[in-house]
C-alpha cells in the first residue's frame, strides 16, 4: 500500500441553521475550502467519497444525487458512505483505502449535513430502535447513552459534577475554535443547573444539532510531496462494530461492559497497530475522541488508552487532557459535545488533528504535536472507526 496524507482541510462555520446556502451550496463551500487548502482543483481530483448520515436529517431522499454537480464531480468515481456518526470518518477511511491501493492520486471527501433541517433529530434517529423489543422501552440516543452513563458511574464512582467538568473543558477549548458551534465558555455549576434530559444527563451534558460543511483532500506520497504543502500522513486506520441489541451488551455473554467502551478500544488498537503505536499515552500528542455527550468522553478516553478503565474522570479532576496541562490533549476543537453535523462530524475530527499535527490549528494549537488520533462513534454505539495522522513517515518515538 502507498502512503496517503492529507494535504487539504475545510470547514464551514457550524451553527443551528443556515438560509443563505441550499444544502448542496453548503456542500461546496466545504469542498472549496479544501481544495484551496490543498492548492489543487476538481481537475486533479480522481474520485469524490461522500459521508452521508440518514437522509432525513437533511430531508431530501439521497441526497448525494443532489451534490454531484455542485462539487463539479461529473464523469467521476462518487461513493456515499452511512455509518451513522461515523459517517465523516468512515468516509475519510475509503478515501485512504482509493489512494492506498493505487486507484487515484488524490481523492476528495466532503460533505455536509442541515440537522435542524429535520425539525426533530431526535425523532428521526430515534427510529433506529427494533420496534418489538427496545423502541417501547423506550430507548433513544439520549436513554441509550444515559444508561452506559449510570453503569459506568455505579462502576466507577464517577458522578454528575464529573460529566460537567468535560463539558467546561470542551466548551474552553471551544472558544478558542471560531468553527464551532457552541463556544460560550461555562462553568461546573451551570452545567449542573441545566435541566435534566435523561438522569444523569442534563442539557449541557448533550451536544448540539449543528449545520456545517467539512471536506479533506488525500493525495498518495508522491503528489503530496511534489505539491509542497504541510502533509498529515495517515499512519494507521481502524474499524470495529458491535452488537446492534443493546441487552447483548449486559451480562456474563456480553462483548463487553456497557460501562466501557470496548468496541471502541479494538478499533483504536487496530489503527494503533498499524501506525506502530505500542503506548498511546507517551506517543499520542493530541486526540480528538467523538463525544457526543460528555460521559461517552470518559470511556472513549480509556478506549484510547490514555489511562486505565476507570481512572478518566479522577485524571480530568486533576486538569488533565486539557490544553497547557501537559500529555495528551483531548478534543482541543470542543469536540462533537460543540459541534455535532452528524454525516460530517467524524470527518472534522480527521481534519482538526491533521491541522494540529501540521501546527495550523491556531488558538487552539497544542505546542509541539505531532502525532495524533481521530475516532468517530455511529448508530447505536454500534459503528467506530478510528485513525492516526502523523506529521512525518518515520517510527513513531
Amino acid at each position: 500500500m502507498r502512503a496517503v496524507g492529507i494535504i487539504g482541510t475545510g470547514q464551514s462555520a457550524f451553527t443551528k441553521s443556515r438560509s443563505d446556502v441550499n444544502y448542496p451550496e453548503l456542500v461546496r463551500e466545504g469542498a472549496e475550502l479544501a481544495l484551496a487548502d490543498a492548492g489543487v482543483t476538481m481537475a486533479d481530483v480522481g474520485a469524490v467519497v461522500f459521508p452521508l448520515a440518514p437522509d432525513a436529517l437533511i430531508g431530501v431522499g439521497n441526497g448525494e444525487r443532489w451534490c454531484v454537480e455542485a462539487l463539479g464531480a461529473q464523469g467521476k468515481p462518487f461513493m456515499r458512505v452511512n455509518t451513522g456518526g461515523a459517517t465523516g470518518l468512515t468516509a475519510v477511511v475509503a478515501g485512504y483505502v482509493h489512494v492506498a491501493s493505487g486507484l487515484f492520486d488524490v481523492v476528495l471527501v466532503a460533505g455536509a449535513d442541515r440537522v435542524s433541517e429535520s425539525r426533530s433529530a431526535q425523532s428521526v434517529l430515534n427510529k433506529m430502535w427494533d420496534v418489538a423489543y427496545e423502541r417501547p422501552f423506550p430507548l433513544n440516543t439520549i436513554t441509550m447513552l444515559a444508561l452506559a452513563a449510570q453503569r459506568y458511574n455505579a462502576k466507577y464512582g464517577a458522578d454528575e459534577r464529573d460529566l460537567a467538568r468535560v463539558t467546561v473543558k470542551n466548551r474552553r477549548h471551544a472558544a478558542l475554535n471560531p468553527h464551532a458551534h457552541l463556544r460560550t465558555p461555562i462553568t461546573e455549576d451551570e452545567v449542573l443547573a441545566t435541566r435534566m434530559i435523561s438522569w444523569p444527563l442534563k442539557l449541557a451534558d448533550l451536544c448540539p444539532s449543528s449545520t456545517g460543511a467539512g471536506a479533506v483532500v488525500l493525495a498518495s506520497e508522491e503528489f503530496a510531496r511534489r505539491s509542497g504543502r504541510p502533509v498529515a500522513w495517515i499512519r494507521g486506520a481502524g474499524q470495529s462494530s458491535e452488537t446492534f441489541w443493546m441487552g447483548d451488551r449486559v451480562g456474563p455473554a456480553a462483548l463487553g461492559d456497557h460501562a466501557d467502551a470496548d468496541a471502541l478500544g479494538e478499533a483504536m488498537a487496530r489503527s494503533y497497530r498499524r501506525a506502530g503505536l505500542t503506548k498511546p499515552r507517551e506517543q499520542l500528542d493530541v486526540a480528538e475522541l467523538y463525544a457526543p455527550f460528555s460521559s461517552v468522553e470518559l470511556h472513549a478516553i480509556e478506549a484510547a488508552g490514555l489511562c486505565p478503565k476507570g481512572e478518566s474522570f479522577r485524571r480530568m479532576a486533576d486538569g488533565e487532557f486539557a490544553l497547557g496541562a501537559g500529555g495528551p490533549v483531548v478534543n482541543p476543537s470542543g469536540g462533537t459535545l460543540c459541534t455535532n453535523p452528524i454525516a460530517v462530524t467524524g470527518l472534522v475530527r480527521a481534519a482538526e488533528v491533521a491541522l494540529q499535527v501540521t501546527g495550523r490549528a491556531g488558538a487552539r494549537q497544542v505546542p509541539g504535536a505531532s502525532v495524533g488520533v481521530a475516532t468517530a462513534i455511529g448508530g447505536d454505539h454500534q459503528f467506530y472507526a478510528s485513525m492516526v495522522l502523523a506529521n512525518h513517515l518515520e517510527e513513531i518515538a
